[in-house]
């Protein structure tokens, strides 16, 4: 009984530092002071390099530190205690390999560790010091926060084939140019243009239009070659910026597609709540024994809603979602349906691959007035009823209460 309490706290302080949906408040609280502790640190950082305000806060911005890093290492701490829920999908061991050796855990980790290891190696004060910029990298967990901040990663993440030939592009184009500036200009500049490397700062200036002026061309067919890659520049640049606006117009017209093309009904489900004498308790979800067409939709717990996989073991004082007739109540949870019609994207896509928030939740799948569990190799087609939780705005959509 006492290692499932341990378990449970475990659960819990996972859930609470991890990101947290509006109805769990121990978690938006932490997910608000997360952010404050990155902003606060950075500040100091900043503020600290201006001699005024060192000598007359130099107190105050040092306290902010300690207090900020300790936050960190603690933030460290918990995510490595509870990897195990991060992934489920992996042991405990290789559930916090996974955290500790993945980009975001080598980021949680330099975020602090360089600040206490001069106090282990004095003589490394100086390049410790250097490792804290990787502390403003923190600041991209911000971006975990908001799903209109996680389509910039998203867009990046769709195009990255078309970004890497642009980049592959703009990089022989600026090696062939320092190439044929150095035949140019080599014997009019000699001490400019030593090498063949020797125009790369200069390529690098004049195709990104920077054009710092402290290297340049003197004789005709250099100045003439100039401004051929000068405008090739201005044409390079701008072929980033336009992949980069098309994934936008793509990310969000596929989000309008989604609502124009799903009708939305109210769907009536039975909620309820879980005592410690009722028999589900202690129970994962595989075990009930439900009858034929009776579905649990969804599991509300301290607040979170709660993917019902058949693993997930039932606590006292869960609410369970079954779909059934409606039982009104004045607290509920938010979920619509869609029917799938005419170009909807969704239709012939599993539903692992469907491009969808963060914050949704897809339920239950009708089809043919039958209802199938969504599974991840579920294929979606046309007439299909979806029924999903989701905070998403969805034009014309309705509130159904439960």
């Amino acid at each position: 009984m006492e290692k499932k309490t341990w378990e449970a706290r475990r659960r819990r302080v996972g859930a609470i530092i991890e990101v947290g949906n509006d109805g769990d408040f121990a978690s938006r609280t932490y997910d608000i002071v997360n952010t404050l502790a990155i902003v606060a640190n950075l500040t100091a950082s900043i503020l600290r390099t201006f001699d005024a305000v060192e000598m007359q806060c130099g107190g105050a911005l040092n306290m902010i530190e300690v207090v900020t890093y300790l936050f960190f290492a603690v933030d460290y701490g918990l995510r490595v205690w509870t990897a195990r829920y991060t992934f489920p999908e992996s042991s405990g061991l290789r559930a916090v390999r996974r955290y500790v050796f993945s980009a975001t855990g080598l980021i949680d980790l330099l975020s602090f560790l360089p600040y206490y290891l001069p106090v282990f190696f004095p003589s490394g004060a100086v390049a410790f010091r250097m490792f804290r910029v990787v502390r403003i990298f923190r600041l991209f967990r911000i971006n975990v926060y908001y799903d209109s901040l996680n389509v910039i990663g998203e867009v990046l993440y769709s195009k990255r084939q078309q970004l890497l030939s642009s980049i592959f592009i703009i990089l022989v184009l600026m090696v062939a140019s320092s190439l044929c500036m150095y035949s140019l200009e080599h014997e009019a500049q000699p001490d400019v243009f030593k090498n063949a490397f020797s125009g790369i700062w200069w390529s690098v200036s004049t195709l990104l239009t920077v054009g710092y002026g402290d290297i340049y061309p003197i004789t005709t067919l250099g100045k003439a070659f100039s401004i051929v890659i000068t405008f090739l520049g201005v044409g390079m640049v701008a072929i980033p910026t336009g992949i980069i606006s098309a994934g936008f117009v793509d990310q969000y017209s596929r989000i309008k597609k989604i609502s124009e093309y799903g009708s939305e009904e109210d769907v009536h489900f039975i909620k309820v709540q879980l005592k410690k004498r009722d028999a589900w308790q202690g129970r994962s979800i595989q075990q009930l024994e439900l009858p034929y067409g009776l579905l649990v939709a969804a599991i509300q717990r301290n607040g979170q809603v709660i993917v019902p996989r058949g693993d997930v073991v039932l606590e006292t004082g869960d609410t369970v979602v079954l779909g059934a007739e409606s039982f009104q109540d004045d607290k509920h949870i938010d979920l619509k349906e869609v029917t799938l019609r005419g170009q909807n994207p969704w239709i012939g896509q599993c539903i692992r691959d469907l491009d969808i928030s963060r914050r949704t939740i897809i339920v239950m799948i009708r089809r043919d007035g039958r209802i199938h569990i969504p599974r991840g190799d579920f294929v979606l087609k046309e007439k299909d009823t979806v029924i999903l939780y989701t905070q998403m705005h969805l034009r014309d959509a309705e509130r159904i209460q439960i």
